[in-house]
């Protein structure tokens, strides 16, 4: 069976309820956690520790939005498009798509990165 790294923490992830439940909600609109928490029925607890694993995994973005009193919050929005299994010839391969990120979107990860 062939399976990179992150296959077996990807398929541990996928089998979550909630983080399936987000995948779901957020394939459609960014969203806060509290809305999130709303829609998924969970709490937010159980939605920040999901967010996190979806985002070491890649499935999932974070951005930063200014709200009218001047505060800030954050939104995620799921980055997985495609995910392919494919069986042949005793050869298990995952194949994971993920939506492109725009270029000022990975220049501002780099550079939290680096902090």
């Amino acid at each position: 069976m062939s399976e990179d790294a992150e296959t077996p923490e990807l398929f541990a992830l996928l089998d979550d309820e909630y983080a399936r439940a987000i995948l779901t909600e957020t394939s459609v609109e960014p969203m806060s956690a509290s809305t999130l928490s709303d829609r998924c029925e969970a709490s937010l607890p159980t939605i920040y520790r999901r967010l996190e694993r979806l985002r070491s995994c890649g499935l999932i973005s974070e951005e930063t939005e200014l709200a009218p009193d001047g505060n800030h919050y954050s939104v995620y929005e799921a980055r997985l498009e495609r995910l392919e299994l494919t069986l042949e010839n005793g050869d298990l391969e995952v194949s994971v798509t993920r939506k492109d990120e725009d270029v000022a979107d990975k220049f501002t990860r780099l550079w939290e990165g680096m902090q």
